[in-house]
């Protein structure tokens, strides 16, 4: 049921939203050197990596770390980097790996391959077993301002309360933080 409904409003948000995408891929290439897309290891279901696209905000070069491991993550933004991330604009393209079964619309974040202790973590609590999401239970519940292990009881909790009423109600307090800017720190 759920990986219906995920393949059903992915085509349906890919197409409401071509415009708003072949925009934000131009506005990058004019904006900085190198591609629209940056493709980034991540780790799915089962701790299976796959292959994440995001429009780039961040410059051609940059470690491929979790960005609170930069030491000053603002020097690799690019000119336009800091409004896609705080409008999760350069998110968009996560629904081709949607589309694909790679992730789901809600559940965990993938974790960037290098991230041992999120993912060690998320196996010892089982969360590892879920599809990775768009957005999830921490998502709304502190994002990027959250130490790993809070991440990994608040995605550990929404395994045990998953259902299609608290889905949608992840995806509404997602829509109202994105509106507020809430929780982003680059």
């Amino acid at each position: 049921m759920k990986r219906c409904s995920d393949l059903l409003l992915a085509l349906l948000a890919s197409l409401f939203l071509a415009g708003p995408i072949l925009f934000v891929a131009l506005l990058v290439r004019l904006t900085s050197r190198g591609p629209a897309l940056y493709w980034s290891d991540r780790v799915g279901r089962h701790n299976v990596i796959f292959r994440m696209p995001k429009f780039r905000s961040m410059r051609v070069g940059t470690p491929a770390v979790a960005t609170h491991l930069l030491a000053d993550p603002k020097v690799y933004l690019t000119p336009i980097g800091s409004f896609l991330r705080k409008s999760s604009l350069d998110e968009l393209p996560q629904l081709w790996s949607i589309l694909r079964g790679d992730m789901s619309f809600v559940g965990p974040r993938p974790a960037l391959f290098n991230q041992e202790d999120l993912i060690a973590l998320r196996t010892e609590q089982g969360v590892h077993a879920l599809v990775p999401g768009l957005t999830g239970w921490a998502q709304v519940n502190g994002r990027d301002e959250l130490p790993i292990p809070d991440k990994v009881k608040l995605d550990a909790e929404y395994l045990h309360r998953r259902s299609l009423v608290f889905d949608i109600r992840i995806l509404w307090l997602t829509f109202v933080k994105v509106m507020r800017r809430d929780g982003v720190a680059h």
